[in-house]
């Protein structure tokens, strides 16, 4: 991995410090997924943009595996929303394509906002809906198909937090 911090020139308001990660296969993609998983913690909400064969659902199945939660992990697109329980006593992770849903009503329709405080949720396609499901939340953003490149915004107090921060810089910046 080939790990790149960028400062964000023009933060949006609540948002913190852009970074961006280069993963250079498929499995780096999910190998860093279950770091990622492994430092989340119950009321994480991710949002996972990028264009189809981006790598969201790759780098999901690495956060189920880091969230030790049962699986398979595959792509929720016509069953909408998936959750996986856990097998380590942690979060369940909810997992959410919003490919197909018609806005933040639709959205609003899963009830995600039940478990949103117990498990972590994590929604692909989720840019424009998603966001509004909390002020704190992660914002992944994955581009390219063989070579990926994930960007992280992080956005509201968890997020911006110090620890958190720490955390998202070791996820940049370790191999």
């Amino acid at each position: 991995m080939s790990p790149e911090v960028l400062p964000t020139t023009t933060p949006e308001p609540g948002s913190g410090q852009a970074r961006r990660v280069q993963l250079r296969t498929v499995d780096d993609t999910r190998a860093w997924g279950v770091r990622l998983g492994a430092s989340l913690r119950a009321g994480d909400l991710l949002v996972l943009g990028g264009g189809l064969g981006a790598g969201k659902t790759t780098l999901t199945q690495g956060i189920a595996q880091g969230l030790q939660v049962r699986g398979p992990i595959t792509s929720p697109t016509f069953v909408i929303a998936r959750v996986h329980p856990s097998l380590a006593g942690g979060p369940d992770l909810v997992h959410v394509d919003a490919y197909r849903l018609d806005g933040l009503a639709e959205l609003d329709d899963l009830d995600l906002d039940t478990s949103l405080e117990t498990a972590v949720t994590v929604v692909e396609w989720g840019h424009g809906v998603a966001e509004q499901l909390s002020e704190d939340y992660l914002e992944l953003t994955l581009s390219g198909h063989d070579t990926r490149t994930v960007n992280l915004v992080g956005h509201g107090l968890r997020w911006n937090a110090v620890d958190a921060a720490v955390v998202l810089d070791n996820l940049v910046s370790l191999p």
